[in-house]
């Protein structure tokens, strides 16, 4: 009963001041809708970025590397306490493919931290244009793997993926290849490889990264297509691609990868190190400003229920002179201030989703991302509970002070002031 008395009492002292009330929830409302904005905004970039390298890149990746050979016949021979100088060491003759490779994607796909694999081979090839050769890459891919997996569909933007089992040397080109090229699907296209065979290959589509310089000179063909254009046998691959369940876990399982089937492993935090630092400096900027803007809306709250003491000074005493306690008036003030921001943040809230549905409309259109359609948004329902759990605190600290303030009052100076 005492409670909904002070609630009952507050809610008098908020309507007797409405101006200066509204003026404090509209703050309040300003700061929620901008925070939940900002960061609908900012995660959403950080989303596109991530889909245009972090979705395409495997978490683990084994492969060969290419490096001079450490043992030299030299160091095998003379006295151990000799140190022999050696220049211009050769790479080793080991080739680049990955020994017993069937052995080893059927031991990773039985790891239950794995969520799935893909095979690649990379050829270095020549696309003929009349008496030009273009250098370029093809990649020999598992189109359903690759989809799966990694998206590839999303950047194919004519033709279909599927096309490259099902099309006998079938190839999908980078969409700057294939305007250099001057081909479209359907067409023919011709590569020489660096031993010097020809091959002639079928246009089925063509893919647009989002990256120019990656278009410019990458195409893909079925793993068996490539292993055709290099004569090599079916187990031939040059890496070996796997998606984890647990991102986090990445490091772990490449350094084990590289100790038990003995090649070189990449995770995906080492291949993006500077990537990922951008994206969580591009986040921290995002809540400090948010948590700027509300911080500033609880100064404001403050100054304001600090007016109010000072013009309500006659009703406080009168409180207190009836019975009530200094607690009882502290709380009719928290009360106050609590109000404002549970008003201000839920309004917040809805302004801020409006907000964002409308940038979400907003059309963006570039040439580098043809699959993106509107600016980037993302509706992640964590930003909502930070904003009204922040809004809650911050109106409640700025209430607090000068609640404990009136809680203070002495009725008898202030009704013998009067």
């Amino acid at each position: 009963m005492r409670t909904r008395l002070l609630i009952n009492i507050a809610r008098s002292l908020l309507m007797a001041r409405w101006k200066q009330t509204l003026v404090a929830a509209i703050g309040v409302t300003f700061s929620i809708t901008m925070f939940i904005t900002l960061l609908s905004f900012m995660s959403g970039l950080n989303d596109l970025l991530d889909g245009l390298i972090l979705n395409r890149t495997p978490h683990v990746k084994l492969y060969n590397d290419i490096t001079p050979k450490i043992n030299q016949p030299i160091n095998q021979l003379g006295n151990k306490n000799e140190h022999n100088f050696i220049g211009s060491i050769k790479a080793d003759a080991s080739r680049q493919s990955i020994y017993n490779s069937n052995a080893i994607i059927s031991a990773i796909e039985k790891d239950p931290r794995v969520l799935g694999l893909s095979r690649k081979l990379t050829a270095q090839v020549f696309f003929n244009d009349g008496t030009i050769d273009i250098t370029a890459s093809i990649f020999g891919i598992d189109p359903m793997q690759e989809t799966k997996l990694y998206h590839f569909d999303e950047y194919v933007t004519s033709g279909n993926s599927a096309d490259l089992n099902k099309v006998n040397n079938g190839i999908i080109l980078g969409k700057g290849l294939a305007e250099k090229l001057l081909v479209d699907i359907g067409d023919a296209v011709q590569i020489t490889t660096s031993k010097g065979n020809i091959f002639q290959l079928k246009v089925v589509g063509t893919f647009q990264s989002g990256i120019k310089d990656f278009d410019n000179v990458q195409s893909y063909a079925s793993i068996n297509t490539v292993q055709k254009i290099l004569s090599v046998p079916s187990d031939y691959i040059t890496s070996i691609q796997v998606k984890l369940k647990d991102i986090n876990q990445a490091p772990a399982v490449a350094k084990e990868y590289q100790q038990l089937y003995e090649t070189d492993a990449e995770d995906i935090q080492t291949a993006n190190s500077q990537f990922e630092t951008g994206s969580s400096i591009r986040t921290l900027i995002s809540y400090s400003v948010g948590i700027t803007l509300l911080i500033v809306a609880g100064f404001g709250i403050y100054n304001i229920l600090n007016m109010m003491i000072f013009e309500k000074m006659d009703s406080i005493a009168i409180l207190k002179a009836t019975g009530f306690s200094g607690r009882d008036v502290k709380n009719i003030f928290i009360y106050i201030a609590i109000s404002i921001g549970i008003f201000g943040g839920l309004m917040g809230l809805l302004f801020g989703f409006g907000l964002s549905a409308l940038i979400d409309q907003i059309p963006f259109n570039t040439a580098s991302l043809p699959t993106i359609q509107t600016y980037p948004i993302n509706y992640n329902p964590k930003f909502y509970m930070v904003g009204i759990v922040f809004s809650f605190i911050t109106t409640y600290f700025a209430g607090w002070f000068p609640a404990r303030k009136a809680s203070k009052i002495d009725p008898v100076v202030i009704i013998r002031g009067k």
